[in-house]
């Protein structure tokens, strides 16, 4: 049997600056809404929440954006992460196509989230912060920030998607550990979690619940900024080291993709293995199919509605235009919990909408069975949110075969499921069931969309 093929970069070739697509955009993004007063938010709007450089960050139309020395000190300890050809896969899948995964999976906390985290607690820090807030479906945001707190000496505390501070004790530990505060969400110790328990006692709780809680949290103490780990243009940028280090590692391998691939739920490791593949194409490059993959129990891509919506369940957060389901959407309690959340990221949303992306949607039982095949292939276990790629790379290179057509394909594997064994353990013994969300209280969701003037 062949073996595999490891792509490693030195320390010298990490990239140095983040690619912000933005600047590569045809058409400008659809500004954010400050649902007061129905006019763009400005920096003094975000100042509560984020620190000034963030902010820069996020409406910034330069290209590249220089990551600063002691964030690629840090990085250094994981980066550049490893880019490895799939031999063994493509030859269970008996495929003329070369499949490559780019391994986030090396980070300490064993996802791609430490790329912003890291960044987001530098800027912070810098600003004289003291403290950070924020939510977590998974576990794997709030695990990566609870480390970067931990290096930049900010208190950090995290409200936990309630199904998933059940399901994932570990990752809970994990966090305590590095010195968080974890909190299941929804919470009795916020207004907005309290409301959302008073309405149903027994909510499994969201990523839109948990953000209000988080938020609140944070405009309620001067020395307090919120930090988000998903969705942002800031956000997405950072990931952007990904895709940039990607087509190194692809130069050396004397190959370009035909076909990338991602799970999106917010759109952070979607963009970052994307976007810097997609602004080579804007930019007059190879046209590459770029497919954005999803839970069948939370579609926003595939299901939901291009529209203004706000990114919290308790109608904290500006209003930003992108594929939703309605912020008041709670989706059933499957496993990959990173990929819970009502809304797409707004610049995945725009490139879904002009066509550069494609969106289709998969059910746990066939990403876990996907997530299987792969780990007794590759001997790496992904992650419940990294299945749904996995599932994705599989189909491309298994419809190559039927077509008899060579294409490359490239996948981001952006974390390891070794604190998902009980998910795994339950898919073996047959007790993982395929949820499907509530068509009534979707469209009750979607009717309770925000109404914005004809000019928005």
């Amino acid at each position: 049997m062949t073996g595999e093929i490891k792509y490693l970069l030195g320390e010298e070739d990490m990239p140095k600056q983040w690619y912000n697509i933005m600047a590569d955009f045809k058409n400008p993004p659809s500004p954010v809404i400050h649902p007061g007063t129905m006019q763009p938010v400005g920096p003094a709007d975000l100042a509560p929440l984020f620190p000034q450089e963030i902010i820069l960050q996020e409406v910034s139309q330069e290209r590249y954006i220089d990551i600063p020395k002691p964030v690629r000190n840090i990085y250094r300890q994981w980066r550049p992460s490893p880019l490895y050809r799939a031999r063994r896969l493509e030859e269970a899948l008996d495929t003329p196509a070369k499949i490559y995964y780019k391994y986030e999976g090396v980070s300490p906390a064993g996802s791609h989230k430490p790329n912003t985290a890291i960044a987001q607690a530098f800027y912070n820090k810098v600003e004289g912060v003291k403290r950070l807030t924020t939510e977590t479906g998974a576990g794997q945001w709030g695990s990566s920030l609870s480390l970067a707190g931990a290096f930049f000496g900010l208190e950090v505390e995290v409200f936990m998607v309630k199904v998933s501070y059940q399901q994932k004790p570990y990752r809970r530990a994990f966090m305590e550990t590095f010195g968080a505060t974890v909190h299941a969400s929804p919470s009795e110790i916020t207004n907005a979690g309290r409301a959302v328990l008073a309405q149903n006692p027994n909510s499994t709780g969201s990523l839109g619940i948990a953000i209000s809680e988080a938020v609140e949290r944070a405009v309620q103490r001067d020395d307090t900024k919120y930090s988000l780990g998903s969705v942002l243009n800031h956000v997405l940028m950072h990931q952007t080291i990904i895709g940039l280090e990607a087509i190194k590692q692809l130069e050396m391998a004397g190959d370009y993709p035909d076909i990338v691939v991602g799970c999106t739920g917010g759109g952070s490791n979607f963009g970052g293995i994307a976007f810097p593949f997609i602004g080579e194409m804007l930019r007059g490059g190879k046209k590459v199919d770029v497919i954005a993959v999803e839970p069948a129990a939370c579609p926003s891509i595939t299901r939901g509605k291009y529209a203004y919506d706000f990114g919290d369940t308790g109608k904290m957060t500006p209003l930003v235009k992108m594929h939703t389901l309605g912020s008041a959407f709670v989706p059933p309690g499957f496993h990959a919990g990173g990929l819970r959340y009502h809304g797409m990221a707004p610049l995945v949303s725009q490139l879904v909408e002009e066509g550069y992306i494609k969106g289709v949607a998969y059910h746990q039982t066939q990403c876990f069975a996907a997530g299987v095949q792969f780990g007794r292939a590759e001997g790496i276990l992904p992650a419940p949110e990294a299945n749904h790629a996995v599932k994705g790379a599989i189909d491309a290179a298994l419809q190559c075969k039927r077509e008899g057509k060579k294409k490359t394909i490239l996948f981001n594997l952006c974390g390891h499921g070794n604190f998902d064994m009980q998910a795994y353990a339950d898919y073996a013994a047959g007790k993982l069931k395929d949820e499907d969300y509530n068509q009534q209280e979707l469209a009750m969701a979607l009717a309770g969309l925000p109404k914005m003037p004809v000019s928005a």
